[in-house]
């Protein structure tokens, strides 16, 4: 068997039919991060009658004057429960990249070891565990990590597109759509020129500058692989709705009055102020809304790129304005997009969770809000370096530079 080159045509066809194909294994994803400063091969070991029995797109850049490091995102595209074809490529392409002083090429496949259970905090692990060793016998290093620390999320959640509605979404996601949706808020199809407008809910989120995402549309528009999205509110439906709201539930606060007047049990004492806070909700929810009316009848509040990949819709980056969060703008949103696909692919990744279960976890209102929605949960087997000059790599470490140039930055984040 031997290493070689392949054409953009051979690359992606053996992609795309190999179990573990990903848009980031794609040369619309190469071609992405070639604008954004990186290198590319699209490599296959191809045996003696030149089919291809493994593929990666690597993508590499310089760390440091002269040394560099590869990247194959999601992972090669190998059969990793064969040891033997694991080890051939990857003494292959310790060859290849040993003499361009690479120190190493990092991956995270896409591989489920374990099935997530939040209620209970706990994961089933299954056979798929024994693959690490596969991968640290054959020179690989595994880095940990259960928060964002990682290129790519460890930790999974999967929607299932055809099995979601309003009833299998919990109570909360169901009251918070549902109230989305009384606010008149709506999902409009954006084109590229809607990037800016997009940017403006998600620049700070990621240490994205804008051409970011302009590189993202430009490399995958070409086979219609990516959508925007915005949520649009309209305020006059907005107030129409809010003052029913608020009369209904006048009328069940003098309700609660003379019930409290006859019989003060603790019950209808919590039902009446419950109501009472209602109405204050109410009450300043109808003045931001007026004021809002005051100044334009429409407003954009929230968006989303998402990345269309066989049967599979990706969320690439969401985000909402903070000054609307009362309407719910991002329930909405997520749950228009799942009606929105559901017809012709089969499953949504919602872009990463963690799988840190502690109350001091800084992301744990991004997790319960992506898990309000009910999708498949899964603990991956992570990401590892494969060492292909072991000085070089260890010279780097010591001096700060892997830290440096692999820093993830962490803070709270609340979706709800």
């Amino acid at each position: 068997m031997k290493l070689r080159n392949l054409s953009i045509f051979e690359f992606d066809n053996f992609s795309f039919n190999h179990p573990l194909s990903s848009y980031h294994q794609s040369s619309s994803y190469a071609l992405k991060m070639a604008e954004q400063g990186y290198e590319y091969d699209l490599l296959g070991l191809v045996d003696d009658d030149d089919n291809i029995v493994a593929a990666s797109l690597i993508l590499s850049k310089k760390l440091g004057m002269f040394n560099r490091y590869g990247y194959a995102p999601k992972g090669f595209l190998i059969d990793y429960y064969n040891p033997e074809i694991i080890a051939e490529f990857t003494k292959q392409l310790k060859k290849f990249y040993y003499k361009k002083n690479f120190a190493f090429i990092k991956i995270n496949p896409e591989i489920a070891i374990g099935t997530l259970d939040y209620e209970n905090k706990k994961v089933t692990y299954n056979k798929n565990q024994i693959i690490e060793n596969t991968l640290i016998n054959l020179g690989f290093r595994k880095l940990e990590g259960s928060r964002f620390e990682t290129k790519i999320p460890k930790y999974s959640a999967i929607q299932v597109l055809k099995k979601t509605n309003l009833r299998t979404v919990s109570k909360n996601t169901r009251n918070k759509i549902n109230k989305s949706i009384r606010n008149g808020l709506s999902l409009v199809k954006g084109t590229r020129e809607d990037i800016e407008i997009l940017y403006q809910f998600i620049k700070k989120k990621k240490d994205h500058p804008i051409e970011h995402y302009y590189n993202y549309y430009n490399a995958f528009a070409k086979k219609d692989e990516i959508d925007i999205f915005l949520v649009k509110i309209n305020f006059e439906d907005c107030l129409i709705n809010l003052r029913e709201r608020y009369e209904e539930e006048f009328e069940r606060n003098s309700q609660l009055v003379n019930k409290v007047m006859k019989n003060p049990t603790e019950d209808n004492l919590r039902r009446k102020l419950d109501s009472d806070n209602a109405l204050n909700a109410y009450n300043e929810a109808l003045a931001a809304t007026t004021n809002y009316l005051s100044q334009s009848k429409e407003a954009y509040i929230a968006g989303a790129i998402t990345i269309k990949y066989k049967n599979r819709v990706n969320i690439l980056i969401s985000g909402f304005n903070q000054e609307f969060k009362r309407f719910c703008p991002n329930y909405f949103l997520h749950y228009k997009l799942i009606e929105y696909y559901k017809k012709d692919f089969d499953f949504m990744d919602l872009n990463g969770i963690t799988g840190d279960f502690t109350k001091e976890n800084p992301y744990k209102g991004l997790d319960e809000f992506k898990l309000g929605f009910k999708p498949m949960a899964f603990e991956n087997i992570g990401e590892f370096d494969f060492i292909v000059n072991d000085g070089l790599y260890k010279s780097m470490e010591q001096s700060g530079q892997l830290a440096k140039e692999f820093k993830r930055k962490e803070k709270s984040i609340k979706e709800n």
